[in-house]
């Protein structure tokens, strides 16, 4: 194992170098390198870091979802989700991000990356329970954190706070029961309260 990891300069010549136009971009910031892909070879994008000499990233060490419709106050002006991974060669000492916008927001999907690192399975079972994003080939995508009948997906920015459904144990017919939200929604907004009088004579 290297023991002196590369710049970040250098990384991301070699991550673009190695993906070519598979990349929309390649960029380093606060020291870190990320690469943006295309969705039509993300696929393709993973195993070349995988595989290629100056990347090898030999881990998928996390995968998540992001929801990006309320971004910069709803200013933000492209693909509402997005798959997030970070990988790391043991090998090299070196890290990169890999963020993959989903072309179709109603229906968001992207390739599962599953069969290059067994540890994506219950990252991208997490991400399809919490945002909808359907890994295409994955072998056992199902909901992995909400119950088996839940309906929706709780981290999507539009899901309701309190959710539409609740659950209990109904005594009578002794067993779960699922029923309307009886929760009204209300914002709690913190409230100063001081006397007319308040910080005279403190001076």
């Amino acid at each position: 194992m290297s023991e002196i990891a590369i710049r970040p300069e250098a990384l991301r010549d070699a991550v673009a170098a190695a993906l070519g136009e598979r990349a929309r971009s390649v960029t380093v910031a606060l020291g870190e390198v990320t690469a943006v892909v295309n969705a039509a070879t993300y696929y393709e994008a993973m195993q070349i870091l995988r595989d290629a000499p100056g990347c090898r990233f030999d881990l998928l060490s996390d995968l998540c979802g992001v929801d990006y419709s309320t971004y910069g106050d709803g200013l933000w002006e492209g693909a509402r989700f997005c798959v997030v991974s970070h990988l790391l060669s043991i090998e090299l000492n070196q890290r990169v991000r890999v963020k993959v916008f989903c072309a179709d927001d109603d229906l968001p999907a992207v390739a599962s990356v599953n069969p290059l690192w067994n540890s994506a399975n219950w990252f991208e079972r997490e991400a399809f329970d919490l945002y909808g994003i359907v890994f295409e080939g994955h072998e056992d995508l199902r909901r992995i954190l909400t119950d088996y009948g839940f309906i929706g997906h709780p981290f999507r920015k539009d899901f309701p706070i309190s959710g539409h459904v609740e659950m209990r144990y109904d005594a009578e017919q002794r067993r779960v029961v699922y029923q309307p939200v009886t929760i009204e929604p209300r914002e709690i907004i913190p409230r100063v309260i001081r006397e007319d009088n308040y910080g005279e004579g403190l001076n």
